[in-house]
């Protein structure tokens, strides 16, 4: 992967990564894992992940204690940003304001490659902010 990418992984790309390790996500988390990427997160995706994770047990068969110590183990490994607060009137779900947030904030803190989601709403957006899916991003620098 050459030169070391910063982005921000949306909550649906860390859950996809952890329940399917070999997936696109998956490969993503392990890239960063091994450090070939700096990942920019937020309180609200890092509190996101711990409310949903327990939901997917039966995919990655984690119990409690060990979704706490994961969570905790990915918010040290990530740089974590307070999500700027702004109206993105093109944005059509408000509930996704908190991860554009946190994109704006990590371009403003020393810049960012992208956002890398699967959320229709977010990639909406594209045009007017570097917001990719894994799979393009994977096609580009896996």
């Amino acid at each position: 992967m050459g030169q070391t990418l910063r982005l921000v992984l949306d909550t649906n790309v860390l859950l996809s990564g952890i329940a399917y390790s070999g997936s696109v996500p998956g490969k993503i988390l392990t890239a960063w894992r091994l450090g070939s990427l700096e990942v920019v997160l937020s309180d609200f995706i890092i509190e996101e992940l711990r409310r949903v994770l327990p939901r997917l047990s039966h995919r990655h068969g984690l119990t409690s204690a060990e979704i706490n110590d994961l969570v905790d183990i990915l918010t040290i490994q990530a740089h974590v940003l307070v999500p700027e607060s702004s109206e993105e009137p093109s944005l059509r779900d408000a509930h996704d304001l908190p991860i554009l947030g946190t994109l704006i904030a990590a371009m403003q803190s020393g810049g960012i490659d992208y956002l890398v989601t699967g959320d229709k709403d977010l990639l909406a957006l594209a045009p007017r902010y570097p917001i990719i899916t894994p799979a393009d991003f994977w096609i580009r620098h896996g």
